[in-house]
């Protein structure tokens, strides 16, 4: 997922936005929801998105209209910077609820903080795993 966000964060500030985007260092040829990538490359992609997005962000105003075009009809839906800024917020927290699930599904924490951990059980009922739990995440 986090390498589908940095792609996101290119399509959306650098070929939407701006018009252009530099070419990607590898082909996008995986099954969905996979990559054949380590985590630090995937990691070092996104915050390379990101610090681009974030170099557009500093130099166009939220009213700026788009250069390129999202394909398809809901290309229309597109207004300006602002519009763009609005999604990649909704898309990273979608996201990041999708990777909340997976972690809550894996070791039963729910996100609730130190409530549910003081009693030693997680929301579903489950003990809560030996290490799990500590706040802040170590």
């Amino acid at each position: 997922m986090t390498e589908h966000l940095g792609y996101a964060e290119r399509h959306w500030f650098q070929e939407v936005a701006t018009g252009s985007a530099e070419p990607r260092n590898w082909p996008d040829d995986h099954a969905p929801l996979t990559t054949p990538r380590p985590p630090e490359v995937v990691f070092a992609f996104y915050r390379e998105q990101c610090r681009r997005s974030d170099a557009v962000l500093s130099a166009t105003p939220l009213s700026a209209p788009p250069v390129g075009r999202h394909p398809g009809p809901d290309g229309d839906d597109v207004t300006d910077l602002r519009w763009i800024v609005l999604h990649m917020i909704e898309e990273t927290a979608r996201r990041a609820g999708h990777l909340d699930l997976a972690r809550e599904l894996l070791d039963g924490r729910t996100g609730l903080g130190p409530r549910e951990r003081s009693r030693g059980r997680a929301r579903s009922g489950r003990a809560v795993p030996a290490g799990c739990g500590q706040w802040p995440p170590v």
